[in-house]
């Protein structure tokens, strides 16, 4: 992952340090009648240094692409991001990332960058993606002044969409892995959270085609009737 950066680097600046160039960025796809047999989809995770957006910060993403319905683990990104200034002493326990590791990571803004070309304006998709979301989005717009919305659908949501009356004993990512038999190597591990995720959304995207649901529009629609319906049950 590091040499793909270097070399995506010296291609976009010309071999030449300077300043980043955010234009002609990838602009995010919105849902439509893309079947979800042919569109890309991007499964993220980020760690961070709490759970705060409001004052903690994002320290390492992982992600891996989804596309006809394989996960695709050629085409995934994970990195530390170097953030020497960052106290993480209060985290490190979970997260396993340390002052070294944050000191030796990759350049935030071309680490920011690369993320951004690399998921082309692709659909994201994470496990309660509302906390991916506001993170990545207050990172973006912090380090590169990037705030071009993309389309976000929260796996938390698929799973008891297409699954409503399965139990699972709660509704965390580990419930769910546990419930469908999933391993997952290291908790709490962007890259190893993203795939673990990637692997749910899958088990979901063949329960949509067998439920008619065959298009990014469809799924999204979804998603936001099971939102409703959760919404409505809450009153």
């Amino acid at each position: 992952m590091l040499e793909q950066i270097k070399q995506w680097i010296e291609h976009r600046r010309g071999g030449k340090i300077g300043s980043h160039d955010t234009g002609n960025l990838p602009n995010p796809k919105t849902p439509g009648e893309q079947l979800l047999t042919d569109c890309r989809l991007i499964v993220l995770d980020l760690e961070t240094t709490g759970l705060n957006a409001a004052k903690d910060e994002v320290i390492a993403i992982g992600a891996v692409a989804i596309r006809g319905g394989i996960i695709h683990l050629g085409d995934q990104f994970d990195l530390i991001l170097r953030r020497p200034e960052l106290d993480i002493r209060e985290t490190v326990l979970i997260h396993g990332i340390g002052p070294e590791a944050l000191t030796q990571g990759h350049e935030i803004e071309d680490a920011l960058l690369y993320l951004l070309e690399w998921m082309n304006g692709d659909p994201i998709l994470a496990y309660h993606s509302a906390f991916d979301q506001k993170f990545l989005e207050k990172t973006l717009k912090a380090q590169l002044g990037y705030t071009q919305p993309h389309t976000w659908m929260d796996v938390a949501d698929l799973m008891p969409a297409f699954f409503p009356n399965t139990k699972t004993g709660g509704k965390g990512l580990d419930n769910w892995a546990d419930y469908f038999g999933l391993e997952v190597s290291e908790r709490h591990h962007a890259a190893s959270d993203a795939l673990a995720t990637a692997e749910l959304t899958l088990i979901a995207l063949n329960k949509a085609r067998t439920e008619g649901v065959k298009t990014l529009k469809g799924l999204y629609d979804k998603l936001h009737y099971h939102r409703r319906l959760q919404n409505m049950h809450r009153y």
